[in-house]
């Protein structure tokens, strides 16, 4: 059996990935890292070094078309400012009935598509992607929701003649549990970027560093990445 995991070089995506080639060894993984008009190369950098970590196949794939037409403050053609603050704060302004301004117009539903397709072609049988319970929390992100991970699932598993399903295994856990789990694997977390800012240290004040410190915090280690 084999499996393309979304590798974003985020933590999310890149604890997946230690958990597919655990399961099914590196020989059988493959992973797949897609731009999307995204602002700095920090991502598709760091998801290069894990996927050489690992020594699995990469793939790559631009997107950025589609989304070319969104004013999403994570693109390059935004004039956006990135919000400074936790999602729990961006939340309480929407009210929580619509996504945050980080949020990309149906990312993760085109990117499982194109997913879907390409693993087909590479006779894997399952897509494994990192979305998990406080992306989905108050709407900031719909598209990471276990409604919506579902959807997609029996989408996919369907048109694929029941060759192919979605393995998204953090979508009922917060992100305190998912680097439980990949401390538990030894993820190189060291080698991961999540920072929406492109410097050459993380910023520290967008939603994703916040998100992320607690999460390593909740851990009591500290986050190898800002020791580097």
């Amino acid at each position: 059996m084999r499996a393309m995991v979304l590798c974003s070089g985020g933590v999310d995506s890149t604890t997946a990935l230690g958990m597919a080639v655990k399961k099914y060894g590196a020989e059988n993984v493959v992973a797949l890292s897609i731009s999307y008009g995204q602002k700095h190369e920090k991502e598709i950098q760091a998801a290069k070094a894990v996927s050489e970590f690992y020594g699995v196949e990469q793939l790559f794939l631009d997107l950025a078309k589609i989304f070319e037409y969104s004013d999403c403050s994570l693109l390059k053609q935004s004039d956006e400012e990135i919000p400074e603050e936790s999602y729990s704060a961006q939340i309480e302004k929407t009210k929580g009935d619509k996504p945050v301004s980080t949020y990309v117009p149906f990312r993760n539903g085109l990117f499982l598509s194109s997913a879907a397709s390409m693993a087909l072609s590479k006779d894997c049988s399952v897509i494994y992607y990192g979305a998990h319970a406080d992306d989905a929390a108050g709407f900031a992100y719909p598209d990471c929701s276990p409604v919506f991970n579902q959807a997609m699932n029996e989408a996919i598993y369907e048109g694929s003649g029941h060759q192919l399903r979605i393995e998204a295994p953090f979508v009922d856990l917060n992100k305190a549990d998912v680097v439980k789990i990949g401390l538990e694997l030894g993820v190189p977390y060291d080698l991961t970027w999540s920072c929406y800012e492109g410097g050459d240290k993380p910023c520290g004040k967008c939603g994703t560093c916040i998100d992320r410190a607690a999460a390593f915090q909740a851990n009591g280690v500290e986050d190898p990445a800002l020791s580097k």
